[in-house]
């Protein structure tokens, strides 16, 4: 969701006739996107705002914007006191306040009407920062923004703000804009993104709105993320089975294997209910990928409780887990009602074991892989003069070629795989 925030940042700022420089002793201005989902992202940003401060005391004229899940959706006056050099503070999805300053600085605030901006810079009017322009192949498009689901230890609902779909004209107009400038698939965003369109009655649902993205001439792929167990319907399920454009990859987090822990993190579903979501999805779309995410150490699991987790990752073996350690977020029923006491050492004890497991996992699922022949989307040249895409089911594959791949649809023979990636041949 910040990459897209920061790609429509950069479209809006170069419409105003900025240019983006590599180097932040350069820059007029220096947009400092910011997540805290954990407390590592949190710190992190922290960081890289205070490195800023030097630059400003040497270029007085210099504006630096705060944006995203730091500044969040209300006004946070203890972050104006501590950092009294950043200029504008930005909520999440929203360039206004930074549109509004320069414009004002400039003596040009009479040239934009700023009233809609947060959704009207998201209104299908986007164009590629230079700097991507004919090189973004995967690009994101967000169609549901905040989150009203409020799972006890998040803290995107108190940043992001309240869930609202966006109309599916602006968003098909977006995917229209990108792929007119090369983009061949499109990942479509929400904190819950198949709950897009239940807070509004007109518009359609998830894989609704995937069905009409699908007649968008030039647009090879689409994929969506990240979805809750609790609202993945048969109707979803069918449109990634019956729709070649939509990949056959679902990101679908459990975020613990136990019942009592996961009525605490108030996700209202049980493990027999997510054991039976993934049968459903495999039995629907034969060959699909599934993902997931895990926290351990929430406050007062167990072992015991641990174990129903690593239990459950052994038993489904799932393409992707993402992992994390509990860290508490201010201002969370987690942080304000239980007692962080997991100890951290245990926390990192519980987090490499589910690590070791699922590197042994997809070290299987992958070995099935060699000799056979996928069809891969290319997206850019690496490092080492590899060619870099991805399968269908979200494999990342690498391929030696003499040949301009960027953007091309592909199909290769896998001849290596590893628990993170393989290596193919163009057939």
């Amino acid at each position: 969701m910040n990459v897209a925030d920061s790609q429509r940042v950069a479209s809006a700022l170069e419409k105003l006739g900025y240019e983006d420089t590599e180097k932040p002793a350069n820059a007029d201005v220096i947009i400092l996107n910011t997540c805290v989902v954990r407390q590592s992202a949190e710190d992190k940003a922290i960081g890289r705002l205070s490195s800023l401060q030097p630059l400003k005391k040497q270029n007085p004229n210099l504006v630096i914007n705060l944006m995203g899940c730091l500044v969040g959706v209300k006004n946070n006056p203890v972050l104006e006191k501590r950092f009294p050099y950043v200029d504008v503070f930005s909520p999440p999805s929203d360039p206004e306040p930074l549109i509004t300053h320069l414009l004002e600085k400039e003596g040009r605030s009479h040239e934009i009407d700023t009233t809609e901006m947060r959704f009207a810079f998201m209104d299908g009017d986007l164009v590629l920062p230079d700097g991507d322009k004919g090189n973004l192949i995967s690009s994101f498009v967000p169609v549901v923004l905040g989150c009203s689901h409020a799972c006890t230890y998040c803290i995107i609902p108190y940043r992001r703000g309240i869930e609202k779909s966006r109309p599916p004209i602006e968003i098909l107009a977006e995917s229209e804009s990108l792929v007119k400038q090369g983009v061949k698939e499109i990942t479509l965003l929400g904190q819950i993104v198949d709950r897009y369109g239940k807070d509004n009655g007109d518009y359609p649902t998830l894989g609704g709105l995937m069905r009409r993205m699908h007649t968008i001439d030039g647009l090879e792929r689409i994929r969506f993320l990240t979805s809750h167990p609790s609202y993945m319907t048969d109707e979803l399920l069918d449109t990634v089975a019956e729709f070649p454009k939509v990949m056959p990859h679902i990101e679908v987090p459990i975020q613990a294997g136990n019942d009592q822990v996961l009525e605490n993190m108030r996700r209202g579903y049980t493990n027999s209910q997510y054991r039976e979501l993934v049968h459903k999805i495999r039995e629907r779309i034969p060959g699909v990928s599934i993902a997931t995410d895990i926290i351990v150490g929430f406050p007062g699991e167990t072992q015991a409780q641990f174990q129903d987790t690593y239990d459950l990752l052994a038993d489904l073996k799932l393409d992707v887990a993402h992992l994390a350690r509990y860290s508490p977020r201010t201002g969370t029923v987690s942080e304000r009602r239980m007692e962080d006491n997991v100890p951290d050492e245990e926390k990192w004890e519980r987090f490499r074991l589910l690590e070791e497991l699922q590197e042994g996992i997809v070290t299987q699922i992958h070995a099935t892989y060699p000799n056979q022949t996928v069809p891969v989307l290319f997206e850019e040249k690496g490092r080492k003069g590899r060619w870099r895409g991805r399968t269908e089911t979200n494999k990342l594959v690498f391929v030696e070629s003499d040949q301009d791949l960027r953007g091309k649809l592909k199909p290769v023979k896998i001849t290596w795989t590893g628990p993170w990636s393989m290596l193919a041949e163009l057939v």
